[in-house]
């Protein structure tokens, strides 16, 4: 009998223990990627899109009427997005920029899609294709076809976006206007989740969970923090800067698959300025397209792109379903508090209280319905699978693929030599 009562205190001491430890989780988890104060601020000065305000468009006009921008659009097997970014691209209300889709060896109708943009498009004659054939060895796939881009490049600013991405009106122009007012070097934005299946909404709100807590904005923002991150889908960057580091050629950046993360790392290395802003009413993106897809998408990343190493990689395989799967099975536990009511509802209250709360701010961040916060420990057991297979895949040398290609193999497939480009 006493032997069971001690077990009985135990266990009740390790529920408080793990209630208390996920509450001051989640609040601690707050208030690092909490938005600043400045940035809150600084994100209200952006003039919304739709909004028209001629006085601020002939001042911000001339002000950068002397920066000619090339924008850099990697693209392969793309023709499900292709054509609403390059449309929304060359509709930017900018005076001076160019348009490179790099057209990395497509083999569905990417190309003729980009061949009726230049030739119906009333800008048609801003677009310029540049088609590659082969990778040559040592690059991943979009740095590669990054820097052949670079390479035809007019612009003394570079813009770096995904064919996945759609562009208001004025997000160049508001782009190149703050990063020259404020003298930065790689300026990048948040860009607005499009998320209208039931798998985007389950799993894009743990991903920015898991990417805020490692990357909180204002360390970004902070010169005097090491930590760096772009977001891959809106990197602008000057080219003086650009050339200064290398690029996507240096032999560091050449074969990665977190292209955008890497390049921030390396400018904010070398003493240049990076800026992370939130820019959702200037830049929409639709990732992915169900779970398959986010599962191979989120695959090649996750184990490359946490900061701690192998030791905290570990960390988040045990931790991950401590603080997402766990607090959901604590009315399972209510027996063990037999007639204590009331301390079961504190605990519970406790447990759930702040991860609810923090969810579902995160929700309403990415237009989520709140009623997806209750879908956390599914995005929690799904990130946990991703994550073990990545580490799993990397470690043993087995590699992961993204679009038809394979990396981080032990023995990877040989390659074919770089047969050249041609611009059209």
């Amino acid at each position: 009998m006493k032997k069971e009562h001690r077990q009985h205190t135990w266990l009740r001491l390790f529920l408080w223990a793990h209630a208390i430890g996920v509450a001051i989780f989640y609040i601690a988890l707050w208030l690092r990627t909490a938005p600043a104060r400045d940035e809150q601020r600084s994100k209200g000065s952006w003039q919304r899109p739709g909004t028209k305000n001629t006085h601020e468009g002939q001042q911000s006009t001339s002000a950068v009427a002397e920066d000619f921008v090339s924008i850099i659009v990697p693209a392969r097997n793309e023709e499900r997005n292709i054509r609403r970014c390059v449309t929304s691209l060359l509709e930017q209300v900018y005076p001076h920029f160019e348009v490179i889709v790099v057209d990395d060896d497509s083999t569905d109708g990417t190309a003729a899609i980009l061949d009726e943009i230049a030739r119906l498009h009333p800008q048609g004659n801003r677009l310029r294709v540049l088609r590659l054939h082969e990778l040559p060895p040592g690059w991943a796939g979009k740095p590669h076809a990054l820097h052949a881009g670079v390479q035809e490049a007019r612009g003394n600013w570079l813009l770096f976006t995904d064919a996945d991405t759609w562009h208001a009106p004025d997000a160049l122009r508001k782009s190149v206007k703050r990063a020259t007012e404020e003298n930065i070097d790689l300026f990048t934005l948040g860009s607005r989740q499009e998320l209208p299946g039931f798998w985007d909404r389950v799993m894009m709100p743990m991903a920015y969970l898991g990417i805020s807590m490692q990357y909180p904005s204002r360390l970004v923002n902070d010169p005097n923090s090491q930590v760096a991150i772009a977001n891959g889908q809106y990197i602008l960057i000057r080219r003086s800067a650009y050339d200064a580091i290398g690029g996507y050629a240096r032999p560091d950046l050449r074969s990665t698959l977190l292209d955008d993360r890497d390049l921030a790392h390396v400018v904010k290395e070398n003493g240049f300025r990076l800026r992370f802003v939130d820019g959702r009413d200037l830049v929409n993106v639709h990732m992915y397209r169900g779970l398959e897809d986010a599962w191979r998408g989120w695959r090649k990343n996750v184990f490359l792109g946490s900061r701690g190493g192998l030791a905290f990689i570990l960390l988040e395989l045990i931790g991950l379903p401590l603080v997402s799967i766990a607090p959901f099975l604590l009315p399972l536990l209510m027996p063990v508090f037999r007639r204590g009511k009331v301390e079961a509802s504190i605990l519970t209250l406790l447990e759930l209280g702040p991860l609810l709360a923090y969810r579902m701010w995160i929700d309403a961040a990415l237009d989520v319905p709140w009623y997806y916060a209750f879908t956390h420990p599914l995005a929690g057991a799904v990130f946990a699978g991703i994550l073990a297979q990545s580490t799993w895949r990397i470690l043993t040398g087995k590699g992961v693929d993204w679009r038809g290609r394979v990396y981080y193999q032990t023995q990877p497939e040989e390659h074919t030599e770089f047969s050249g480009s041609e611009l059209h």
